[in-house]
């Protein structure tokens, strides 16, 4: 057999246990992950209130059931009855299918995320995987489903009718495109070192040794990559306030604005149980645990460290949420396209080299180690070393001959600046005796001098009205 194939394929696909389940045992399945991650749902949003809250020094929901934990179903509720409204200009058809089409992938690409190993079921001697079902390109599987949410959250912002809506829509279909390019060559290493793209074999892949420790690049990678995939804060900018209002679900409210909602969360959830599965050897116990207790991955405590896991991700979602300011929209794509993207391109040749190299018996694992060195700091360099800024230049010049429009902005600058279109007017404003007139001073700050008017009356009133 040549290197190539090799490389591609060094073990087969071992996928018997799968497909043997009567249909009853499937729908369970189904219906379980399904109640699990709106139950998830429910507990990340109390969560993500109650950590936030702690981090401004503040309570959170504290009134709804024990420690505020029924707060998010009421909120579900809430949203339930409120008025539904449609827009006199959306397109009706659309506008109903947008929250749909948004909701059910983010549903489905769970179906395929195994959450712990075979298990004897209750009251029977049947055995069956902790996994509603897997596939030979499961990986593959996910990306693709996952792709078709970006639909949902276009013809949403399009069908809405509204330019806000619009331009939050198309915000988001550019960062979602642009960040599942860098997601997916981030998984790339991944494939060439389990040999398989199914999601069962990549965690039995990981038994004595996680891919997060020795692919960190592509760790890292992935994990800059879902936050800005799910549209999550400091990488929310399809839903900036300041300048699109709530971007493209604005003119959705009840239910179908809870259908967003809902898709957010479970995304978070796929994503976080993702990374748990590729990078951090899924449902396996943490390291060193099974040899002090051998039983940590037998049963049905891996459910225990699956979710263990994936509750660490949900963390640093709610952290950064609560910790960073977000991104200016050209940053962000400019930070996608020219800085992941390469360094994800750069480091999955590498990877592909020295695994090529190293089934051939040509090299041993302490270059291996050498190389990702040198790529996690070329990746950190890159991190740090920004564009030139151009606005420092434009400070240097003089203000009564800059052009305030230069560059293709047309947002003139405050009066404070000195570099408006014309020569800056005195202000004239009454104090009740007296009319004064604001001159604007060198350094960009008005100063007031109170000498009475020429027009002024006695009793302070102006004779121009």
């Amino acid at each position: 057999m040549s290197a190539m194939p090799q490389l591609l394929v060094p073990m087969v696909d071992d996928l018997s246990a799968f497909g043997q389940d009567p249909w009853w045992l499937v729908l369970i399945k189904a219906v379980a992950i399904f109640l699990t991650l709106v139950l998830l749902t429910l507990f990340n949003i109390w969560w993500e209130r109650r950590v936030v809250a702690r981090m401004q020094h503040r309570i959170g929901p504290n009134v709804h059931g024990p420690f505020g934990l029924l707060q998010s179903l009421a909120d579900g509720v809430k949203l339930a009855l409120k008025e539904d409204i449609i827009p006199k200009a959306a397109d009706k058809v659309v506008y109903l299918l947008a929250p749909v089409i948004i909701v059910i992938p983010a549903f489905v690409t769970f179906s395929v995320i195994p959450l712990g190993p075979e298990v004897e079921l209750p009251f029977t001697d049947r055995t069956t995987p902790l996994q509603l079902t897997d596939m030979p390109v499961a990986v593959l599987f996910v990306l693709a489903i996952a792709s078709i949410g970006i639909y949902g959250i276009v013809l949403g912002g399009w069908s809405s009718g509204s330019t806000y809506s619009l331009l939050g829509g198309l915000r988001s279909s550019a960062q979602m495109i642009s960040y599942e390019v860098a997601m997916g060559l981030s998984l790339v290493a991944v494939f060439l070192y389990a040999g398989s793209m199914s999601t069962s074999e990549i965690v039995s892949a990981q038994d004595d040794l996680w891919y997060g420790l020795i692919l960190l690049p592509s760790f890292v990678i992935f994990l800059i990559a879902m936050v800005g995939e799910t549209n999550r804060a400091p990488f929310d900018l399809p839903e900036a306030e300041g300048e699109l209002v709530g971007g493209f679900h604005t003119e959705y409210s009840s239910l179908k604005f809870a259908l967003f909602f809902l898709a957010e969360y479970v995304s978070m959830a796929t994503v976080s149980a993702m990374a748990t599965t590729l990078f951090l050897g899924g449902w396996h116990a943490p390291w060193g645990l099974v040899h002090v207790w051998p039983g940590a991955n037998e049963g049905y405590w891996p459910l225990l460290w699956f979710f263990g896991k994936v509750m660490v991700f949900i963390f640093m979602f709610i952290w950064l949420r609560g910790s960073l300011p977000r991104l200016r929209y050209d940053q962000f794509m400019a930070f996608g396209w020219k800085v992941l993207i390469p360094v994800s391109i750069l480091w999955t040749v590498l990877v592909a080299t020295l695994r090529t190299i190293n089934l051939q018996g040509g090299v041993d694992r302490q270059y291996l180690l050498i190389g990702a060195g040198v790529m996690a700091a070329l990746f950190v360099v890159l991190m740090f070393v920004g564009e030139s800024d151009d606005g420092a230049d434009a400070a240097e010049e003089d203000p009564a001959t800059r052009d305030a429009f230069a560059g293709g902005y047309p947002v003139p600058p405050m009066p404070a600046g000195g570099a408006v279109r014309g020569a800056a007017q005195p202000l004239r404003f009454d104090t009740g005796s007296t009319v004064r007139t604001a001159e604007p001073a060198e350094a960009g700050v008005a100063t007031g001098s109170a000498e009475p008017a020429d027009d002024a009356q006695p009793d302070g009133r102006d004779t121009d009205g």
